[in-house]
């Protein structure tokens, strides 16, 4: 076995650990971060149908994963969460392709981010969005993610908290404003010049949905470097599921309780809501909480997928190299080669990247509901910190909305196209999807046959 390979560092005794609610701050920022891209969600559906839909989603998706998250992750609180998990319960092949399907999934969702921060920043400054300096702000939050990241996971944990505080306020405020004006002269008409009107379907409002409530499993990528995870998860798995749905719905049923037109909400629209309702410094505040929150988004979710690298080459499923960690436990080479990968991904469209996104991260969790039903099953005994309550046929029906919601946004996604990119413009992004999934099991066996020639480490380096 290589030696590089045998001195990998572990980070259990080298870095400080997330507490509670530092934990539950990260969470927040990979699944949320705040109301702040829900815009096409009213614009697409309309207020009633927005409420509507982010009402019932999290009962039939949201809440099921997180139940399944709280017992995986209290179970086997591993170093790769997820993949572990899988890995466990169905073997090497099958673990090796939900890591793929989460690291491909990421290459897309990191590219979210940025794009909105830019789109935020346009409502206030467009000089500075102009032309290619556009994708340079986005390489610049790419950059300033990776920093904080090299300062360890409690270092981004901490920090998360207070910028939770910071881009929540002006919604406070926001929220506030609006229901007086509700109560006493709603806006009526197109009197406020909000954003430009949208033309895209329902459908287009299930999907993008769907997408604001996913990510939950994300945080459970750090497990080693949680205090007491077989607690704190499932703590966190509940408490954010309720305030990521109550951060979504007061705002919407705030803003069409104050009468503006849902169907002038598109992408940065919160800003235009807040210069209609508070006038221009509301709505200079808004944004620049967006820019932070896409910031705080990123950033978080950084913290979560760089532990999957780490984590296949500890099994000797990527090179030795991804082993490496800071004195605090960050593992900066996979910091640095996911970063690049995800700058690659700048010039999708936003809609484009919602379907990839979507499709990648839905046919995962669905592994993960096999890999609970299968654990149930052939390791009964194992201790559950937190187990969902009721007989074994609970996690099967668990298990059914998200499968049946998996399949529904894929059908919906199917003539989805791709802009932007030489050689695949137009190709549907279904399409491109599905290849991505097939490319998982070359990739494998690649790696596969590295491990055969490489070993892996010993189990207490893992």
């Amino acid at each position: 076995m290589p030696e590089s390979i045998a001195a990998a560092p572990s980070p259990d005794s080298r870095a400080r650990k997330l507490r509670l609610i530092p934990l539950l701050a990260a969470t927040y920022f990979m699944v949320s971060g705040g109301p702040y891209d829900l815009e096409d969600i009213i614009g697409y559906g309309g207020y009633k149908w927005a409420l509507i839909l982010l009402t019932l989603l999290p009962f039939f998706w949201s809440f099921p994963t997180a139940m399944m998250l709280g017992e995986l992750a209290s179970a086997i609180p591993e170093d790769g969460g997820f993949y572990a998990w899988v890995r466990r319960a169905m073997g090497e092949f099958w673990g090796f392709q939900e890591a793929w399907l989460s690291l491909a999934a990421s290459a897309f969702d990191m590219a979210i981010y940025p794009t909105t921060f830019v789109l935020y920043l346009e409502r206030v400054a467009p000089v500075m969005t102009e032309g290619h300096r556009g994708l340079a702000l986005k390489l610049c939050v790419v950059a300033a993610a990776v920093i904080w990241n090299l300062r360890g996971a409690a270092a981004v944990g901490e920090g998360s908290v207070k910028l939770w505080a910071i881009s929540i306020s002006p919604y406070l405020v926001l929220i506030a404003i609006a229901i007086y004006i509700g109560l006493t002269h709603p806006v009526s008409g197109h009197h406020a010049a909000m954003a430009r009107p949208v033309d895209k379907t329902f459908s287009t409002a299930i999907l993008v949905a769907m997408w604001n409530y996913m990510g939950w499993d994300n945080a459970t990528t750090i497990a080693n470097e949680v205090e007491n995870p077989q607690r704190n998860y499932p703590r966190v798995m509940l408490l954010a599921a309720f305030m990521v749905m109550l951060t979504y719905l007061i705002p919407i049923a705030a803003v069409a309780w104050a009468g503006l037109p849902s169907t002038e909400f598109s992408t940065g629209a919160w800003a235009d809501a807040g210069r209609v309702l508070g006038g221009s410094a509301l709505a200079f505040t808004i944004v620049i909480a967006g820019v932070i929150d896409d910031f705080g988004t990123f950033s978080n979710l950084t913290l979560s997928y760089t532990r999957l690298p780490h984590a296949m080459a500890c099994d000797g499923l990527l090179p030795a190299v991804f082993t490496k960690r800071l004195k605090n436990g960050a593992p900066w080479v996979s910091i640095l080669a996911c970063a690049f990968c995800w700058s690659l991904a700048f010039s999708f469209t936003f809609e484009g990247l919602i379907t990839i996104d979507l499709g990648l991260y839905s046919l995962s969790i669905v592994l993960e509901f096999i890999a609970l039903i299968l654990l149930r099953r052939r390791e009964p005994n194992m201790p559950r910190p937190f187990r969902i309550p009721g007989p074994d046929w609970v996690p099967i029906l668990l298990a059914a909305s998200p499968t049946i919601l998996t399949g529904y946004a894929l059908y919906i996604a199917r003539n989805e196209k791709l802009t932007g990119i030489p050689g695949l413009e137009g190709m549907p992004a279904s399409i491109f999807t599905a290849g991505l999934v097939v490319l998982g099991i070359p990739l494998y066996l690649l790696a596969r046959a590295r491990k055969r020639r490489h070993g892996t480490l010993p189990a207490a380096q893992v």
